[in-house]
């Protein structure tokens, strides 16, 4: 823990420091201390650390929502955008964006979406009995399906003039994320949260027959398990658009890496889920500068050959 700390806050560091116009380590710590000029504190101050302070909370809370969602199937494949939760929430972002508002109604919205979303899946799956892991999985991966069909409808018929904006955000864009503050604080209440429910998420780990045998209240915590995925899916959909792979990637190199022992592992996820898409930002907004590349493009080309990497080596 200690390690990823510190990480993080060196990745951040970097963050605020590297860009199209470099600012060297001195003049980096003496704006952070208050000091510096007024160009140099409009860029950090303003621009740069309020977009680092959204990678990190957007980056948590995609982590830790696929972690839970790891715990809940039992399936280490499993993460929010599998599941349709972030295609749901995409949708009702995007129909918001198509209305004309912006701001909370836009974050609502989304969060209706993710909902919605976790209904559909539940209520599918169930069907006339209890789901199973590997049911409510199938039925996920169906709903997501359908998700993505309903937003190309949605752009089919959004105006020329919204269209590219609404684009690049569905590929992950957080050139427009200068409000962290909602996303670190639904980061650290959820962190706080799940942390008592350590021993219970351990145990469900291992099986809901065996939860249940144990004392452990199966359905009520299933149910806050998949609410508190949608909260933590639906407020990083609002801050940065579709983001993939930190739910999927994240969580599974740290249980190799910790062990499951899900005290240590959700706290972990935050930071390191974080402290991926902070560097991953970095490298966007610096690789073809002054342009700059949607960050779901860098996490992409950074999840897909780690996790197949991952899959290569548990054979």
């Amino acid at each position: 823990m200690l390690v990823l700390v510190l990480a993080s806050l060196v990745a951040g560091f970097l963050s605020v420091s590297i860009g199209s116009s470099a600012i060297g380590i001195e003049d980096t710590l003496r704006v952070l201390a208050g000091s510096g000029s007024e160009l140099q504190q409009t860029l950090i101050l303003d621009l740069r650390l309020p977009r680092t302070l959204s990678a990190f909370a957007t980056g948590g809370l995609l982590a830790v929502a696929g972690a839970l969602m790891q715990v809940l199937l039992r399936n280490p494949l499993a993460d929010p955008y599998v599941l349709g939760l972030s295609g749901g929430a995409a949708v009702g972002a995007l129909l918001a964006m198509l209305a004309g508002v912006a701001g909370f109604l836009v974050s609502g919205s989304a969060f209706a979406g993710a909902m919605l979303a976790t209904l559909l899946v539940f209520g599918l799956a169930h069907g006339s009995g209890s789901w199973t892991p590997s049911r409510l999985l199938l039925t996920g991966v169906v709903v997501a399906a359908g998700w993505g069909a309903v937003i190309t409808l949605i752009l089919s018929m959004t105006p020329a003039s919204r269209l590219p904006g609404m684009l690049y955000w569905l590929m992950g864009d957080l050139s427009h994320a200068t409000t962290p503050g909602p996303g670190l604080v639904i980061l650290v209440l959820v962190c706080l949260l799940v942390f008592p429910l350590g021993r219970a998420l351990n145990v469900l780990a291992r099986g809901s027959l065996q939860a249940a045998a144990l004392g452990v209240s199966v359905r009520p915590l299933e149910w806050l398990i998949y609410l508190m995925a949608s909260l933590l899916t639906a407020t990083a959909v609002t801050m940065a658009g579709a983001v993939g792979f930190v739910g999927l990637v994240v969580p599974h190199m740290l249980r190799l890496a910790l062990g499951n022992d899900q005290r240590l592992i959700l706290p972990a996820c935050a930071l390191a889920g974080g402290t991926l898409l902070v560097l991953a930002d970095t490298l966007a907004r610096v690789v073809i500068a002054p342009e700059q590349l949607p960050v779901g493009v860098i996490t992409a080309l950074i999840g897909v050959p780690t996790f197949l990497y991952l899959l290569y080596r548990s054979r």
